[in-house]
């Protein structure tokens, strides 16, 4: 069946990290297109989901720790519960750190590697019988240039010299981790009809990034992203506009990368 125009009247999309940021963006897109959004956060989702039924759509905040696979079940179980059934899935939950590889201990390690890359499988673990009953399913997996490039360089913008913003190891690892996660799950769930890709934004002006000068001038478009670019990629990818592409990773980063 060929790419049809975007609209999501009748889907019903769960979205984790979404009570700001990219995943707020997201969720507020997919519901302009029409579809009904389950919103999860470790924090309040409230004004997220206010402003998707400020749209006419239905929407229902969920409290998720997406680490934790029991919190992970209970979410997908009241996502269902509330909307009826899930159609897309969007992996966005995640938290970054800027230590160097011997100020990195083991609790950051572990809980940057188990919210970014654990959460992700953990999430689409949960969602996948749904979706594969259906015989349909759209996941994005918001990964970052930092998983392609090894971490993205930026500095401090009060003290340039002393205090450097690269992403960590961790964050690095985990995000490149998504990436492999994202083939691998598009390899394995073609068959079931479910599609799995993922988008890598570059500098994005979040609370992430908040203080840090990324160098944006440089780039070939010379600003920061914003939330809303990446939630009209991640719609892209979540639609049947995008009905012949599945274990990609497109890059939404001014072209900061260019493979």
């Amino acid at each position: 069946m060929p790419s049809q125009p975007i609209d999501l009247h009748g889907r019903c999309a769960l979205v984790t990290g979404a009570a700001r940021g990219i995943g707020a963006a997201a969720a507020l897109v997919l519901a302009r297109e029409g579809a009904d959004v389950a919103v999860a956060d470790i924090i309040s989702p409230d004004e997220t989901v206010q402003a998707i039924q400020a749209m006419g759509r239905r929407a229902y905040g969920i409290h998720c720790d997406v680490s934790m696979a029991s919190d992970v079940r209970r979410m997908a179980d009241e996502a269902i519960q509330a909307l009826g059934h899930l159609d897309i899935l969007v992996n966005n939950a995640g938290i970054v750190h800027r230590h160097t590889l011997m100020e990195t201990r083991e609790e950051v390690w572990d809980k940057v590697v188990d919210i970014v890359m654990k959460g992700c499988f953990l999430c689409t673990q949960a969602v996948y019988p749904t979706m594969k009953q259906r015989g349909y399913g759209k996941i994005v997996n918001v990964s970052s240039i930092s998983g392609i490039i090894g971490g993205a360089v930026s500095k401090a913008d009060d003290t340039p010299e002393k205090i450097k913003g690269r992403s960590g190891p961790a964050y690095a690892a985990a995000k490149g981790g998504v990436i492999a996660l994202t083939r691998w799950l598009a390899k394995d769930m073609a068959k079931d009809g479910i599609y799995v890709n993922a988008i890598a934004p570059g500098a994005c002006e979040t609370d992430m990034t908040k203080g840090f000068d990324y160098g944006v001038q440089s780039l070939p478009i010379a600003r920061l992203g914003s939330p809303h670019d990446m939630a009209e990629a991640i719609l892209f990818l979540a639609s049947c506009a995008s009905d012949y592409i599945t274990g990609q990773v497109l890059n939404v980063d001014g072209g900061w990368v260019m493979a």
